[in-house]
């Protein structure tokens, strides 16, 4: 039988689809209401998802996300650049800075260890973080990846690479919940992992 769903429609609802967290049915859903909502609306929609695509990019120093050059944590005058925080995701860094707890930098990865999905040490922004080691600058690393298997990896590694280079590499404490990722904590458990980490 053929699809009552005009074919412009369901390459919408395709395309709603491939977003993270989005199943079929709330993808159909989000495609009718485009159907549905105003012409000014699906406009903006469109225009931000462009402007995302044409503006944002990748601050050249850790590889969070920025408008047009250097991010604004690179920019404070007012963080403490003797210590980097090096997670995997952009996505962690807007969960530690809602904990109100760390003043430092930030080094975003770029993903995680994992063998098994041919991600290696060059997969990540690993060469990058130790040039910013021998400029001189660096005195802690905090390791805050994911308290998952890769994460633990990623973390070992870290740990065993830049250990030896007088730099002291901590660990986020494990308030943090086993095998859940960084960005979907609260404020509160990422409060109390950074005040108790420990050395790695």
């Amino acid at each position: 039988m053929a699809s009552l769903v005009p074919v412009t429609v369901e390459r919408l609802g395709a395309a709603f689809g491939k977003l993270p967290g989005i199943g079929p049915k709330t993808a159909q859903r989000l495609a009718f209401h485009c159907l549905r909502a105003p012409a000014e609306q699906v406009t903006a929609l469109a225009n931000a998802l462009l402007a995302v695509q044409e503006v944002v990019t990748v601050c050249p120093t850790c590889f969070f996300i920025a408008e047009g050059g250097v991010c604004p944590v690179c920019s404070d005058a007012r963080r403490d650049p003797s210590i980097v925080c090096v997670v995997e995701d952009a996505m962690d860094v807007l969960a530690i800075e809602r904990s109100g707890e760390f003043r430092g930098m930030y080094h975003v990865l770029g993903g995680s260890l994992s063998p098994l999905e041919g991600r290696g040490p060059e997969s990540l922004h690993l060469a990058e973080l130790e040039a910013r080691i021998q400029d001189g600058n660096v005195a802690e690393l905090v390791v805050a990846t994911d308290p998952d298997v890769e994460g633990e990896a990623t973390a070992h590694y870290v740990a065993r690479r830049f250990g030896q280079r007088g730099v002291t590499v901590s660990r986020l404490a494990h308030g943090l919940p086993a095998g859940g990722a960084l960005q979907y904590a609260d404020e509160v458990t990422v409060a109390r992992a950074f005040s108790g980490r420990h050395p790695v």
